[in-house]
């Protein structure tokens, strides 16, 4: 039986619920956000591109870092007994099950009662503890709340008022339960903290004080619109950004073996006259998702470049002794223009859909620098202030009751 304690992988976070009680899980948290689907209801960003400048001129945005860990949404419920659970939904839309009383989540004037049907949206990360020798410690940064105790009307508020209700209610309780028995936290599967926002315009900050200062790795920026409801699905109002030349895209690897002619020497040893050669590096294909609108109804179209593997990139590969044929793959340009294996994405079941990669090669080719981005900055801080003017006079013009 799992002991209570801290979570060692953040891609197995607990138990996987098997399959019968997956999709009545699904169909639960369906329920609670009103939705016919019992699909992922996670918000996905679109990549940043050019004309994205001019939308963070033009509204209200938060900025945070993009963490480099793996994206959860954290369900607090309970079982059949009654008794307070947690369970972890990743983006393939299983259910990584928390050993009990490894997390507590109080109500906010009672520390004994605890909430339920509650979604929050967040990042499991790996920190490393400082002067520990490298010691790592999971955190759940969270950068959203879906649901509270059963009411999923959040969803329809903005922002910052979702960060506030999760802050107040859940946060806060969360906190004082910490300070208040310290002997405990040993035994939590993982520590929970908001994810620092800054107003859009606190690009240069993000850069100079809070990245720098992170215990865990960071691969870019997420800018999210504080005005808008949560949206399931791709959101056009979350952008994720990266410098031009970090952007990397998912596809599906496929390896094609070389056939070779045997040897006399071969020959000798019983090879058949022609043999696949599966030690030489192979040509790899990349596949992108396209849902069922590829060609002659396949699920996947072939990228027209392939994957460049060297020589001794493909050692170390051949060394891993893992199946490599059809595995998900995340992929960057280098500097002559290749793509390169990145790392294996085996937390996803699909490759990017081609709306995406669409999205993010446009990002490549008309990317905006770090440079671009603080240069904008002052632009964008001047016409928050003008708007957060137009609002404060426009209440000042409210009759008052």
């Amino acid at each position: 039986m799992e002991q209570p304690g801290p979570i060692a992988d953040i891609a197995k976070p607990g138990i996987k619920a098997h399959r019968d009680l997956a999709i009545s899980l699904r169909e639960e948290v369906a329920r609670i956000l009103g939705r016919s689907s019992i699909g992922f209801p996670g918000a996905q960003p679109v990549s940043f591109a050019r004309k994205h400048l001019e939308e963070l001129r033009r509204e209200d945005y938060y900025v945070c870092e993009k963490s480099d860990g793996i994206r959860y949404l954290l369900y607090l419920t309970v079982d059949e007994e009654g008794q307070e659970v947690q369970y972890l939904i990743d983006r393939k839309n299983d259910y990584w099950f928390l050993p009990r009383n490894s997390m507590h989540f109080p109500m906010p004037n009672d520390i004994q009662a605890f909430h339920r049907g509650t979604i929050i949206d967040g990042e499991l990360v790996m920190d490393t503890v400082p002067g520990t020798n490298g010691r790592k410690e999971p955190r759940f940064l969270v950068f959203d709340l879906l649901a509270l105790d059963d009411k999923a009307e959040l969803l329809n508020k903005p922002l910052d008022k979702r960060l506030g209700y999760f802050s107040a209610y859940i946060y806060e309780p969360y906190k004082k339960l910490l300070q208040q028995f310290p002997q405990e936290i040993p035994f939590m599967a993982f520590k929970v903290e908001m994810k620092r926002m800054e107003l859009s315009y606190g690009i240069e900050t993000m850069f100079r004080e809070v990245i720098p200062a992170l215990k865990h790795d960071s691969d870019g920026l997420i800018f999210t619109c504080r005005t808008t409801p949560y949206h399931f699905g791709t959101d056009p109002h979350i952008l994720k950004w990266k410098a031009p030349h970090e952007n990397t895209l998912d596809f599906r690897m496929r390896l094609n073996f070389p056939l070779v002619q045997a040897t006399e020497a071969e020959l000798d040893e019983g090879f058949p006259e022609q043999y696949t050669d599966y030690d030489s590096v192979p040509q790899a294909e990349l596949y992108v998702f396209c849902g069922n609108d590829g060609p002659g109804g396949s699920k996947y179209e072939l990228f027209p470049d392939p994957l460049y593997i060297a020589e001794d990139e493909w050692e170390t590969l051949k060394a891993l002794g893992d199946p490599l044929q059809d595995r998900v793959v995340e992929c960057c340009l280098d500097a002559e223009n290749r793509w390169r294996l990145f790392r294996f994405r085996d937390d996803k079941n699909e490759a990017n859909h081609t709306s995406t990669v669409s999205s993010v090669m446009a990002s490549i080719r008309d990317g905006v620098s770090d440079q671009e981005l603080l240069s904008a900055a002052t632009a964008i801080k001047e016409s928050w202030k003008i708007r957060a003017q137009k609002r404060k006079e426009q209440q000042q013009q409210q009759p008052k009751h």
